[in-house]
């Protein structure tokens, strides 16, 4: 690891990145109605800001030689417990400073998004601030120093993610994916907070410097277990197996809620998470190999049910599992990999929020609907939006030299090229997964793009006809600016190994050239073909034959068990829900019959026996004058057995 110094010049504003989206929430959420008017341009402001700050710490970084790009700044002592000294402290290395230029850069387009998305909704401005409360959490996250910090930020970003998919908080669905997100993401916590008490009980500090320095000490076992919890905390934060049936029902927020979660916060979370702690995964091979299946069952996962659904969000919902599935896959394979997972995921951060921001326009132009059943030929009315959804479409079923591309197809070759079993399993999954990506992302652009406008024929909620028109500019630009991003991202980052050579003094070397594991590859060239399959099978299936309005109800097990989300959440209900729920009963039957049961018992023997007792207290001078006479004739009695006896 290379040498920490402390922050100087520029890095000394690093707190800026936290304070300024911390305080725009706070001025907007206790601010009340008196912000209204403007409370949305300050919530953009905020994040602009950060925004700058991490331009500014990014270019100070970049100038230094790669041995001195990591430094820390202590803004106070948070907790002195004798010997748990925890501050309050900030990492600044190349690894952070690319989240917070992800987070920041990518979070700001969608905040100028939300302006006009969020026009008519009248809790705008404390739309804003929970948006502004997101930001600063996650920045946190990424930027802690040590594991109390960086769990500081987990927590937030959690809360803040309950109370925005929550936002439309009367409808029951809502409500309820508000809290199953929450519930959930509690059992991924635990098994970060286990690993941070491990960690501690092991090592007696939570500083990441110390940690990884002497994480060579601890014992074989005890390293599982850390990297076992760690990917616990990571699954739960990032929707992966068995923790992710949460994420697909995320999407009763609004829109650029869903943007923010699934392109450039929480879901990037557990990725991050994996890379921070490269020094404790390099240790265990054991660990890796977990992470790395857990990625792969759940880009299945992901891509197997994202073909079946109708609902445009859900559809992106489910390709996120399934894309972050690769990311966690790329960190599982070794030393190379995590910064492939880093790389796939900035690349995903430009095309899905690209995709996510063209749903929302979408929606915005259809009073709403989700049912891509009731779409079909909005290309001519909506083309700034057809042609940055198809920007992102094409970079995301890794259309050659489009940023999926290069990021997908890096971590395909990486996972082939992996030893015995691991890379026939690996690589074929990962392949499998590409043609499932590019088959449900056509059907989708199919559907809502291409064919007859199905919309002609039907009525809106309130009974009126649909007009689908473009949506305003304040929607628009930040679209167009993510589709270029979605366009040429991946070339930019991979040219001359560029992000590989920076992240380097924060995840490690990467020990084969990243341009080298696309070019003239004969598994890239496999690749190309299975999407093209897939884009094929899309078009015989789908744009050939007329599309239903309504969702056909006879169909094949397979298709029913994809529409159920493969059981995800019946198995969480039988494996978690209902045994928590019988454990309930039964400690409250414990507590009613048991613990309540000899309190009350006592509580009535006493009360019994004072009743009877109370009897003997009559108050007539005679009866305590014959209970005298007869106590005393029983010991005259017993004194004369004894002595005669």
């Amino acid at each position: 690891m290379p040498e920490v110094a402390a922050a100087s010049g520029v890095g000394s504003l690093a707190w800026l990145l936290v304070a300024l989206p911390a305080l725009g929430g706070l001025v907007l959420l206790v601010g009340g109605r008196r912000t209204d008017r403007w409370g949305h341009l300050l919530g953009c402001a905020t994040i602009i800001g950060a925004f700058v700050v991490g331009v500014m710490l990014f270019a100070q970084a970049f100038g230094l030689p790669a041995d001195a790009r990591v430094s820390e700044l202590s803004v106070y002592n948070w907790i002195p417990v004798q010997a748990l000294q925890v501050d309050f402290g900030l990492r600044l290395d190349p690894l952070s400073l690319t989240f917070v230029l992800l987070i920041t850069g990518v979070g700001g387009l969608i905040h100028i998004y939300s302006i006009g998305y969020m026009r008519d909704d009248p809790g705008r401005r404390r739309f804003f601030g929970q948006l502004n409360l997101f930001v600063a959490a996650m920045l946190t996250l990424v930027l802690a120093d040590n594991f109390v910090v960086l769990y500081l930020g987990w927590e937030g970003v959690g809360l803040a993610s309950y109370l925005l998919i929550g936002w439309y908080s009367g409808r029951p669905s809502a409500a309820t994916a508000a809290k199953k997100a929450f519930l959930m993401n509690r059992v991924g916590d635990v098994g970060l907070a286990l690993a941070i008490f491990l960690i501690w009980s092991e090592l007696g500090t939570v500083q990441f410097t110390e940690v990884f320095a002497r994480i060579g000490q601890v014992s074989a076992p005890v390293l599982v277990a850390i990297t076992v919890l760690l990917l616990l905390g990571a699954c739960g934060k990032s929707g992966q197996f068995p923790l992710q049936s949460w994420l697909p029902d995320a999407m009763e927020g609004p829109t650029p809620v869903s943007a923010l979660i699934h392109a450039a916060t929480m879901v990037t979370a557990g990725v991050y998470l994996i890379a921070r702690c490269a020094p404790i995964y390099n240790l265990t091979e054991t660990g890796r190999l977990v992470v790395a299946g857990i990625g792969a069952i759940t880009l299945l996962i992901g891509a197997i049910v994202g073909c079946a659904y109708d609902d445009i969000k859900k559809v992106l919902a489910y390709s996120t599992v399934s894309q972050i599935g690769y990311m966690f896959l790329a960190v599982g394979l070794g030393p190379f990999g995590y910064a492939l997972g880093i790389f796939h995921l900035l690349t995903h951060g430009f095309f899905k929020a690209t995709l996510f921001l063209g749903a929302g326009s979408v929606m915005h132009a259809m009073h709403d609907e989700v049912d891509m059943r009731r779409f079909g030929g909005l290309r001519k009315a909506m083309p700034i939006t057809f042609v940055t959804f198809t920007a992102g479409y094409l970079a995301i079923i890794g259309f050659p030299f489009l940023s999926g591309y290069f990021s997908k197809d890096a971590i395909i070759v990486a996972a082939f090229e992996q030893s015995g079993w691991q890379g026939v399993t690996f690589g074929g999954i990962a392949l499998l997964g590409v043609g499932l990506t590019a088959f449900y992302m056509t059907r989708l652009m199919i559907m809502t793009f291409f064919g007859e406008p199905r919309w002609q024929q039907l009525r809106t909620p309130d009974g009126n006809e649909y007009h689908p028109h473009e949506s305003p500019a304040v929607m628009t630009i930040p679209m167009i600016v993510l589709a270029l991003g979605s366009v040429g991202a991946g070339y930019l980052l991979v040219t001359n190994d560029a992000l590989f050579g920076w992240l380097e003094p924060s995840v490690g070397e990467l020990e084969v050239s990243a341009a080298g594991l696309v070019a003239h590859s004969t598994v890239s060239i496999l690749t190309v073909l299975v999407a093209a399959l897939g884009v094929l099978l899309a078009y015989l299936l789908v744009a050939r034959r007329p599309v239903p309005v309504e969702r056909p109800q006879q169909v094949s097990f397979p298709v029913r068990a994809a529409r159920a989300d493969l059981f995800a959440n019946s198995i969480n209900e039988a494996l978690v829900a209902r045994p928590g729920t019988w454990l309930a009963r039964a400690l409250v039957y414990l507590d009613n019959k048991g613990v309540d049961g000899l309190v009350n018992g006592i509580a009535a023997l006493l009360g019994g026996a004072s009743g009877r007792l109370r009897r003997v207290q009559t108050g007539f001078v005679r009866s305590y004058a014959l209970t005298m006479l007869g106590g005393s004739i029983l010991v005259v009695a017993a004194l004369l057995a004894v002595r005669f006896i």
